[in-house]
Parts: C-alpha cells; sequence; structure tokens
C-alpha cells in the first residue's frame, strides 16, 4: 500500500471510532435522563464543557476572516449542535424510538442526494450508490430488530424528520470552510454557537421561569456513573467526535463519511445488551451483517 492509501485507511479508521462513541453516547444520555436530567439541559451542558475544552486548547484567533464565514459557523452550530439535539431528542418524547432511528438514519441519504447535487466531487458511482442502499436496508432491519410494527406519530415524526434535514445541512455547509481554517478552530467556533443558542431553549423547556430553567440537580454528579457518562458525551462524543469528524469529512468527503452514520443505531443495540440487557434478535444481527457489507462496497475505490 502507498502513503497515500495508508492516510486513507486511517480516516476510515477514525470514521468508525467515531460512530462507536455517537452509537454509545444514546446509553450514557439515556443514564442521564434516568438520573433526573431533561434533554435540553444534557446537550446545553456537553456544548459549554466542550467549548470550554476547546477553548483551553486553541485561543489565539477568535474571529474568522470575515462575516459570511462567521454566519457560515453560525449555521453549522444551530444546526449540527442545537437543532440536532433538540429535534432528536424531543421525538424520542414523542414518538417510539424505532420511528425516530429509522427517519434520523435517512441522513446519509439525503447527503447522498444534495451532495451530489451541490458538490460535483461529491458525486458517487454506481458501486458505492449500492453500497449505500445495501447498508441502509441493513440500518432499518438492525433499528426493527425482529419488531416490524411501527406506530405513527405525526408531530414526532415531523421533528425527527427535522433532525436529519438539519444534520445534512450541517454536513454539507461546513463542507465550505475546508481549506479556510483549522479543524479545532471550526469545532471550537461550532461549539460556541451550539451552547449560546441552547441557552434560550433551557428558558424555553423551562416556559421563560429563569428559576427553572437554572434547576439544574448538580448534586447528581456525586454519582459517579453520572459523572462517568457525562464525561463520556462530553470528551469522547462531542470533543473527539466533531474534531475528528470534521476532518474525516475534509479527507474521504462528505458523501461516503455519512455513509458511516448507518452503523451507529448497530453500535448503540450492541451497547444496549451489554450496558441495559436488552435482547438482539437475528434479524438484528443480519441486518449487522449486511450493514457492513454495503459500507465496505461503498467504501471502495472509485471507478464502477
Amino acid at each position: 500500500m502507498t502513503p497515500t492509501r495508508n492516510n486513507m485507511a486511517l480516516w476510515h479508521l477514525l470514521a468508525v471510532v467515531t460512530v462507536a462513541f455517537w452509537g454509545t453516547s444514546f446509553v450514557s444520555t439515556k443514564v442521564l435522563l434516568n438520573h433526573g436530567f431533561s434533554a435540553v439541559q444534557i446537550f446545553t451542558m456537553r456544548f459549554v464543557v466542550t467549548y470550554l475544552l476547546l477553548l483551553i486548547a486553541s485561543h489565539k484567533q477568535f474571529r474568522s476572516k470575515n462575516w459570511k464565514h462567521e454566519l457560515i459557523l453560525f449555521i453549522c452550530g444551530v444546526t449540527g449542535c442545537t437543532l440536532y439535539f433538540w429535534t432528536e431528542n424531543t421525538a424520542l418524547s414523542l414518538a417510539p424510538s424505532s420511528n425516530v432511528s429509522l427517519i434520523v438514519c435517512i441522513t446519509p441519504l439525503l447527503i447522498m442526494i444534495f451532495g451530489g447535487l451541490f458538490y460535483k466531487s461529491e458525486r458517487l458511482g454506481k458501486r458505492q450508490i449500492l453500497g449505500c442502499f445495501i447498508t441502509f436496508i441493513g440500518m432499518v432491519l438492525v433499528v426493527l430488530n425482529g419488531k416490524f410494527i411501527l406506530k405513527l406519530s405525526p408531530l414526532g415524526d415531523f421533528l425527527a424528520i427535522s433532525a436529519a434535514l438539519v444534520w445534512t445541512i450541517y454536513s454539507l455547509v461546513v463542507r465550505k470552510l475546508n481549506g479556510e481554517y483549522s479543524t479545532l478552530f471550526i469545532t471550537r467556533k461550532i461549539f460556541f454557537y451550539g451552547a449560546l443558542t441552547s441557552i434560550p431553549a433551557l428558558f424555553i423547556e423551562a416556559g421563560g421561569s429563569v428559576s427553572k430553567a437554572a434547576n439544574i440537580p448538580w448534586q447528581n454528579f456525586a454519582e459517579p456513573v453520572v459523572t462517568l457518562n457525562f464525561l463520556c458525551l462530553t470528551v469522547f462524543s462531542s470533543l473527539f467526535g466533531y474534531l475528528v469528524w470534521n476532518k474525516v469529512m475534509k479527507q474521504i468527503g462528505t458523501v461516503l463519511a455519512s455513509n458511516y452514520l448507518y452503523a451507529i443505531p448497530m453500535v448503540t443495540i450492541i451497547t444496549a445488551v451489554i450496558a441495559l440487557g436488552e435482547r438482539i434478535t437475528a434479524v438484528a444481527i443480519a441486518g449487522a451483517v449486511a450493514t457492513v457489507t454495503g459500507m465496505i462496497v461503498a467504501e471502495m475505490k472509485r471507478g464502477s
């Protein structure tokens, strides 16, 4: 293998590692929800702590080159952080998790469609498209896990679709900054705007009450399980996850990188089996095999 191929293999490996962290984050979030934190409180604390950590690591440059770039960073912070987590977590409270997981996981398909429309370099060959669809089918089987009954929940399903759309917007818009700034700077600015715009979400959730918005159960961090899971969300899913993912999209392309997102439900269900004792069926196992097969086909060298 040439050095270039070695480098590409490294970025594909980092994509897998990032998706593994994101897949386990659902279980960590559930643990915090079970210990008295609301969904908005969780992602607001994540964004604030992650931004402060990034600020320690990178604090020489605060402003982007022009207001257009600053606007792009603001859009990325709103879509990739606040709106994505707000719509997805709210959808989970209104609709069955199977519905939400299936709908949110259409994101790679949306990125493949719109990425090919807006960026010529992101257009896939026939083999890549086939691999993406095989992976999508595998993801459906994993999410259903042997349960083939879905219940309609108009508002919840609409919010899940919204989550898929805003992450698609984030993935395609952040691409415009490739080559302009370091990944560290971009990620720090994204979390700054994510933290800034998540604060109003706290007040909306609290009905406009300052006292209710500030009523975060800090005392629960005395429990090791709470602290450990929050650190996992902050350090691995947010800090490491976004830093590496932004770099991965730059190196291997937004569309092909997003194909790895199909593996998130597979990681989540495996983690749930280990940590929460949930059951996995033969259908889910078949789906996992299809997911991995499709990803291998999609990530093969272009030219088909």
